[in-house]
């Protein structure tokens, strides 16, 4: 068993996170106004890593600005980790 299993209060791969730890996650990350789309839309963390640019940009209802953002710096890097960690 790891010791800190818990990162913030979630679990470390995306793939595990409730659709509040999702949201959290944003929160945290500064995206409060954009982040209750996520709980609208149910998004947990394994529709997380499943999004593509389109279903950000367009399937949350989201100012573009910040979706560019909420895609490219967050979104796209997790998917990349993850795919990442789960290869090894």
């Amino acid at each position: 068993m790891e010791e800190c299993s818990m990162e913030n209060g979630r679990p470390p791969d995306p793939a595990d996170w409730a659709v509040m730890d999702v949201v959290n996650y944003f929160r945290t990350a500064g995206f409060e106004e954009q982040a209750s789309a996520f709980q609208e839309q149910e998004i947990d963390g394994k529709s997380l890593l499943l999004m593509t640019r389109n279903d950000v940009l367009t399937g949350l209802q989201l100012k573009l600005g910040p979706a560019l953002k909420i895609y490219e710096y967050h979104v796209k890097p997790l998917q990349t980790k993850h795919l990442k960690n789960s290869s090894s």
